[in-house]
Parts: C-alpha cells; structure tokens; sequence
C-alpha cells in the first residue's frame, strides 16, 4: 500500500506526523510511504509549489495524505507560482472531482459549537463538493471597462457529465446513510445551476430509494444553523461547497476537527484513489509552535484507509480513539485547552 505524504506549509507537518504515529501505531502490513514537498516549502526549494517529481510520486501511489498550503511569504507570487496552486494542480491532475467532508458532532463537545448545544448534538452531514469545475477552474482575466474602470471576471460552468458524476457520488453516499440527498444550487438566478438541477434530477431517478431536495445556497447556509439536524448529503458545486462546509465546520465547534477525501474514478488493486486531508489551512500564526490540533488530520488518514484502502475496522478503530480522547477531555487550543500537538497523537494512539 503506497502512500505519497505532502506535510505542506505552516502546521502541515506538525499534524501530519500525528496521523503518521496513529498509523505506525496500527501496525499495517505492507504499507510504503513516499514523502514530497508541496506549496510555498517546495517553491522555494524546486521554484514551483507542484514539483514534477512531486506530481510523478501522487500518480504511482495508492493514495495522498496531505497536510496543508500557504505561506504569507508568497503572497505576492504570480498566481501559477501561489503555494495554493499545489493542491488545486493536484486535484486537476490526479481527476479528483468528489470532495467528501463529513460534519458529526463529538459527544461532549456540544457547548463549544457556535451553536445552541441542544442543535449542535444533531449534526450528523456529509457534504459532497464537485471540485474540478465551477469558477474556481473556468476562465478569468482582468481588463478595462469601456470608460476606463478596472474589472475582473470569472467564468462559472458546468458540463453535464460533470453534474452527473458528482451527483452519482452523492446518491452512492446517501444509500449508506440515511437516504437522503439535499442539492444546494442558486437555480433562480444562474444559467449554471439551472443545469445543475435538471442534470440532479435525471440522476435521482436511478435511485428510487433515496430521497432528494433542492434548497437555494442562502437557504442553505441559513438552515444549516437552525436545523443541521435536517441534512444527511449535501451535494453541491465547487463554489457553494467550499463556502458550506467551512461553515459546518464551526456548527460543529472547531476546523480542527473536520477530515476530507477527495475522489476520483481510478482504482487500484484496494480501492478508490483519493487526496486526504483537514480543511484547516495552514495556519501560519500557530506553525511551529507545536499546539495545532492533529485531529482533523488523524480523522483524514481515517477516511484514507475506509475509501483507498478497504481497511473499515482499522478507519473505524482510529475514529473511536480519536472520540474517546475527547470524551476523556482532551482538547486543543482550538476547542479552548492547552493539549499540545504531540500530546493528542500520544493520546490518540494510547487508545487505539
């Protein structure tokens, strides 16, 4: 089982050495592991935040465990040259079109939420983002107005196999759950998601078993604080996901909780090839000081083995121990204790 680790910029490679101890830790035959530089440290070192070899090594693996890009350093970079870039050249690369980012509240962790806790305790959502499309890859430019004003634009499209295959993805997920698929869109102003909708709709009829909504963005992100208890899949497009599942993530009290998977169509001899990893960032504030909190990368390497690997017990024995330490008290500075980096991988792993 090979894996290419990318630590990243910031607290990259503080949290990702915490998932490599949870995994050491689990004693798993066969497994390789292949480490990369990605983002603002590899454009320094190689002069481009994607190094060709750093690309060559994500293709010949099994799957990608990557801890986080941005370096305030860089900001005045030209776009191509952005720590950023790296995983979005990743993820166009590597086709990985399906972002999964499952939102559980943890027992005990109720009154951290901005929530009220009796709404918070409810959460139990996976949000299912197509990430290879939308405005965040359609064309862009800068340019003059007629009379002379600066402008920019951003191109925002779908092609409909595009729709259809993420939305399979989300009907695939909701059928281990609950049955349920709500699809975020905003259909009564953009031409996109008009598309979005009926292409969703031709796709729900394969699944007559799973139920499906559409909710507009604002409504969404409106019922996601008052009634998260509601949701099951989400299934949305690149922009409104990348919004929405940031905002899932402090319903259920902290970023630093909050794993991902992002999927594509190729297999490998154990499973479905994906990039892991938390949606904090890099935090450069804290980097280097030992006191970001693991989790969300531990609960990443989690997901790794449950979708790459076939490995359901192993995902599910970290995911236990990872909801035991917080059960017992453990917290980060992230959920308002003083347990360093170290300390929550030690903890993590004592309970496995």
């Amino acid at each position: 089982m090979k894996i290419a680790v990318l630590p990243g910029d910031g607290i990259g490679p503080e949290v990702t050495r915490e998932a490599l101890r949870v995994l050491d830790a689990l004693s798993l035959p066969g497994l390789t592991l292949f480490e990369g530089d990605v983002g603002g440290v590899a454009y320094r070192r190689h002069g481009h935040p994607l190094p060709d070899e750093t690309l060559a090594m994500a293709r010949q693996a099994d799957a990608v465990l990557f801890g986080a890009v941005g370096d305030p350093s860089c900001d005045t970079l030209e776009a191509h040259l952005r720590p950023e870039q790296a995983v979005l050249g990743l993820r166009k690369d590597l086709d990985l079109f399906a972002n999964l980012r499952p939102a559980k509240a943890f027992e005990g962790l109720e009154d951290l939420s901005a929530l009220r806790p009796e709404i918070a305790g409810a959460i139990d959502l996976v949000i299912v983002r197509e990430l290879t499309g939308d405005v965040y890859f359609g064309e862009k430019a800068r340019g003059q107005t007629e009379d002379g004003r600066r402008e920019g634009w951003d191109r925002m499209a779908y092609a409909e196999d595009e729709v259809r295959r993420i939305a399979h993805t989300a009907f695939r997920a909701a059928g281990t759950r609950r049955g349920k698929v709500t699809s975020v869109d905003k259909a009564n102003v953009l031409e996109t998601s008009r598309l979005w909708r009926e292409v969703v709709e031709e796709v729900a009829a394969e699944y007559p078993d799973i139920s499906l909504e559409h909710m507009y963005v604002d409504n969404a992100a409106m019922q996601l604080v008052r009634d998260p208890g509601a949701f099951d899949v989400v299934l949305t497009g690149n922009l409104f996901g990348d919004i929405l599942s940031d905002q899932a993530s402090m319903c259920v009290g902290s970023i630093g909780l909050l794993a991902s998977a992002s999927l594509g169509e190729r297999q490998t001899e154990y499973g479905t090839f994906g990039l892991y990893e938390p949606i904090h960032g890099s935090a450069p504030d804290i980097a280097g000081k030992g006191i970001a909190n693991p989790m969300a990368t531990i609960l990443s390497a989690a997901m790794m083995l449950r979708h790459s690997f076939g490995r359901e017990d192993d995902a599910a024995r970290i995911e236990r121990a990872v909801a035991a330490a917080l059960a017992d008290g453990l917290r980060g500075g992230d959920l308002g204790g003083s347990d360093n980096c170290e300390a929550i991988g030690t903890a993590v792993c004592q309970r496995l």
